[in-house]
């Protein structure tokens, strides 16, 4: 029996290569999987999209003078990597920025590295909550056109500055005269922070995103280009429907109800107080030192 599996090896098995896997081996697959992964999102929502199908026609093509070889081509071609790769950094810089706010953006950075400690638990009141709510659907009820940008992690100081700054406590009353029609501050979006409203008549990016439906207007497709580059909850009040929407991570919630906002709302409001493992381990190995030692 053993001389006949010996044979069968050694016919069949010899030539065969079976690597050596480690634990730093399956972590490498994994962090490549998952790069991977987010690049091909990433890619899918952008015009990179159109880039990549272009660079797929120009590489199918470039095989197919490298197989009749066709050497003007390949020299062409090989010469024309570093230009064309330099080119589309610049051409695709604002993209290439947004993939790394997002990627930043992701939670398991926070759970394993502490880049920065919240000290408030929440992220504005329950007051201004309700303030948003009241404001939007009464906005909405009248017609009146409103764009409300609820800030969360990512400071938004450059799209702040394209407004007139203002430091004021949020309300209903305040918020539906800001928005009324032929106020100095009815047009635009305006920014808050916290509790406060910091800027109004602020400029939001347009989304490039072709799924948008095409009987939304500008308010709603820079709703939705500013949750791309952000992680900004913003509020609509359609001028022509009334109907109040949600625009999150690039996604638009159309038609939604007071309890839908507030929900929504009261998902962003409390700020992640969880301390990463690495930064409990290590405070309570201090602790159990100072315990120790007195």
């Amino acid at each position: 029996m053993e001389q006949q599996i010996t044979r069968f090896a050694g016919k069949y098995v010899t030539g065969f290569y079976f690597p050596e896997i480690h634990l730093t081996d399956v972590i490498e697959v994994l962090i490549l999987t998952f790069l991977i992964y987010q690049i091909m999102v990433w890619i899918k929502n952008t015009k990179a999209w159109m880039l990549l199908k272009g660079i797929i026609v120009l590489a199918a093509f470039i095989l197919l003078a490298a197989i009749f070889k066709m050497h003007t081509i390949l020299y062409l071609a090989k010469n024309a990597v570093t230009v064309m790769a330099t080119a589309a950094i610049v051409v695709f810089q604002p993209e290439l920025r947004r993939a790394l706010e997002k990627l930043g953006e992701k939670k398991f950075l926070s759970s394993v590295v502490p880049f920065e400690t919240n000290r408030e638990k929440v992220r504005f009141s329950e007051e201004t909550r309700e303030s948003i709510v009241e404001a939007a659907f009464v906005m909405g009820k009248a017609k009146t056109g409103a764009l409300i940008v609820v800030e969360q992690a990512i400071r938004l100081t450059e799209y702040e500055s394209t407004g007139i700054q203002m430091d004021c406590l949020v309300s209903s009353q305040v918020l539906i005269n800001i928005f009324e029609h032929n106020t100095p501050l009815h047009d635009g979006a305006i920014i808050i922070r916290g509790d406060r409203i910091v800027s109004a008549t602020c400029y939001l990016p347009l989304s490039d995103n072709m799924g948008i439906s095409k009987d939304l207007g500008t308010r709603h497709r820079a709703a939705v280009g500013m949750s791309e580059v952000s992680d900004a909850l913003v509020i609509v009040a359609s001028e022509e429907t009334g109907k109040v929407s949600v625009a999150q991570g690039g996604q638009l919630l159309r038609n939604i109800s007071q309890k839908d906002l507030r929900e929504k709302l009261a998902s962003i409001q409390d700020k992640k107080t969880e301390v990463n493992k690495i930064a409990a381990l290590w405070k309570g190995r201090h602790n159990h030192e100072k315990k120790t030692n007195g």
